[in-house]
């Protein structure tokens, strides 16, 4: 029996990590549901300590968990050996990490995000003042480059799932699938939609409630807008969103498992430049362009979603955090994703992201059975009929400031994060069919994203029409911060500490299920090609997210920074069109002769009572 994991650190490590997280889940379970037992015991930071405790060491034990009858990541063919970890002893992390970094990929990131943070303290508003100039020129000037690359994004992926090259399986016909259907999905959803969905989920069904967009016509906070305001919610965040992801995973992954290309973002350019050419400048530059996007991305997510975690902690004890809090929120994040991350996919990612999703559907669930369900079903019907009627006219839809604050610049969000969420994707997706891959990608995550904002929205946007809570005032008292939109909706409801407590659990679970995954892959692409990044890789690169991240919230320029990694997915909608573009002319020469969907349903319909009865020949046919 092989047993991965098992190294005496590790097991040392273990033994430690579950009396803390028993002990510490003791004090948080009573100091949500019985806080007369501790309040007196446990104040101020010192919840928040306690609370970082309980998610980490859980979540770190998990992923130290021994892995037994398996070969370790780095042993075994197929995706694992494409995002496996060179696991080394911690004395050389160091030599093992500055000996295999490539030193643009690696060199170039650090050194621009660094000027980036120096530029911040010398001249904030020289640097304010020119982030604000290229936001401009992308969300006004640009604004038709991304709605229309979003929208080809979605047309392609629908004729993918019915054409004749959803057929194509990924790795030749021999090939099978390294995971189970639902650990894939696990894995694609929770790494690419981060902590976004739970920060977004109430606030932003209640902000176009407050403020809809005028093209709507609708009075603001009236019953009209309530169904404008969901459909908003569910077209920012249901198709189109993943189809940015879907454009880029794709040709990495065909390219990759069909014509022999590296695990880079760079290989959407393989039509143009060969295998080989992606070791020159240009390949270079796009995977520099993908490192910064996902280190931006990412670590800015990580300090808003400190916000909101601080928050909720806030909310629950009435106690108030600075600096401090932040800094020990942000190290702890930075403790559990790094572990996560180098454990390994077969480890760490894989059960992380499992647990995951049972919190998402086990808060889903709870939250339809206390909350107000004949609205959200009521709502949520409607604002569907919208969403598909008027799913044409929202996706052109451009000019204005509120069509650039909201659509352009999520459409800018999503494709900025497309190169390392489709990196991933395309990593897991050996042995799938290209219509197998764009089911799970796109409509398989878009209803998971669609289904949570028509309940979590619906249930914001009942209380507020009610009366029964009053969130948008709430998000006024907290300086116009989204963060604590939520709170006050699960303290209108019955089980309200429940929900707050699986809440917040989720919040620290989605950001790790990213984190790790963007730690992992900005790891691989700063990597020399040819080898795998070491712990020290990991290390280094989940530690920088953690200091950007800090830098963020105590420094400021997170709304600059944000916009810079943001304005990344400007070039990455390009690229995205110019690999559909390579796609496309490589399956129209190498990939004919595949079914279509209606081949497919035609030829298991003809094995049918009914299909024989249509096709009274079939039967003599057979005999003869």
């Amino acid at each position: 029996m092989a047993t991965h994991g098992a190294t005496g650190v590790e097991r040392l490590v273990r033994a430690a990590l579950l009396p803390v997280c028993a002990a510490s889940g003791m004090v948080v379970v009573s100091g949500f549901f019985f806080p007369w037992i501790v309040g007196s015991v446990v104040t101020g930071r010192g919840w928040l300590a306690v609370a970082l405790l309980f998610f980490g060491s859980g979540l770190a034990y998990l992923a130290l968990l021994p892995l037994d009858d398996v070969a370790p990541d780095d042993e075994r063919p197929g995706a694992p050996y494409l995002l496996r970890v060179r696991h080394v002893p911690w004395r050389h992390w160091a030599s093992g990490f500055l000996a295999r970094q490539d030193p643009v990929t690696f060199g170039v990131p650090v050194l621009v995000l660094l000027a980036f943070f120096v530029t911040r303290l010398a001249a904030p508003g020289t640097t304010t003042a020119a982030v604000a100039a290229v936001d401009g020129i992308l969300f006004d000037d640009a604004a038709p480059l991304f709605l229309g690359a979003m929208f080809l994004a979605v047309l392609y992926c629908l004729f993918l799932l019915v054409g004749p090259w959803g057929a194509i399986k990924l790795g030749g016909p021999d090939a099978e699938p390294t995971y189970t259907y639902p650990t894939y999905f696990a894995m694609v959803f929770t790494a690419g939609i981060a902590a976004g969905i739970v920060f977004w989920g109430p606030a932003e069904s209640l902000f176009h409630y407050g403020s809809p967009p005028p093209a709507a016509d609708v009075a603001p906070r009236s019953a009209a807008a309530v169904v404008v305001a969901v459909s908003y919610a569910l077209f920012h965040w249901g198709l189109s969103a993943w189809s940015a992801y879907l454009v880029v995973g794709l040709p990495i992954a065909y390219f990759t498992y069909r014509h022999g290309a590296p695990l880079r973002v760079s290989t959407i350019l393989t039509p143009f430049l060969g295998v080989d050419g992606l070791d020159g400048t240009v390949a270079k530059l796009v995977d520099v362009l993908a490192i910064f996007a996902t280190i931006g991305g990412v670590a800015t997510s990580v300090a808003i979603v400190g916000r909101q975690f601080l928050a909720g902690v806030a909310f629950q004890w009435g106690v108030g955090f600075g600096g401090v809090g932040a800094l020990l929120f942000v190290a702890g994040l930075v403790v559990i994703y790094s572990i996560s991350a180098e454990s390994g996919v077969q480890r760490g990612i894989r059960r992380i992201a499992g647990v995951n999703i049972l919190l998402f559907a086990l808060f889903s669930a709870l939250l339809f059975a206390v909350g107000p369900r004949g609205f959200v079903l009521d709502s949520g019907v409607a604002a569907l009929g919208r969403y598909a009627t008027r799913f044409v006219p929202m996706s052109l839809q451009y000019g204005g400031d509120w069509a650039a604050e909201w659509t352009v610049w999520n459409w800018s969000w999503w494709f900025s994060w497309a190169p390392f969420a489709g990196l991933f994707l395309a990593a897991l997706s050996k042995g799938r069919r290209v219509r197998t891959v764009v089911f799970t990608g796109v409509v398989a995550t878009s209803a998971a994203s669609v289904c949570w904002h028509l309940l979590l929205g619906g249930t914001a946007l009942s209380l507020q029409h009610s009366g029964r809570a009053d969130a948008l005032a709430a998000v006024d008292a907290g300086g116009g911060s989204e963060a604590v939109a939520g709170f006050p909706v699960f303290a209108a409801l019955p089980l309200s500490r429940l929900l707050m407590f699986l809440f917040l659990a989720l919040i620290v679970v989605f950001i790790v299920t990213s984190a790790d995954t963007s730690t992992l892959v900005v790891s691989i692409l700063a990597t020399e090609r040819g080898h795998a990044p070491t712990t020290g890789s990991i290390v280094f690169w989940g530690v920088l997210q953690g200091v950007v991240a800090v830098a963020v919230l105590l420094v400021g320029g997170g709304e600059s920074l944000q916009t810079a990694a943001v304005a990344t997915g400007g070039p990455f909608a390009v690229l995205s069109l110019v690999s559909l573009l390579g796609l496309t002319r490589t399956f129209r020469r190498h990939e004919r002769g595949h079914p279509t969907l209606l081949d497919r349903a035609a030829v298991v319909l003809a094995d049918t009572p009914l299909g024989r009865l249509l096709s009274p020949g079939s039967d003599d046919q057979r005999e003869r």
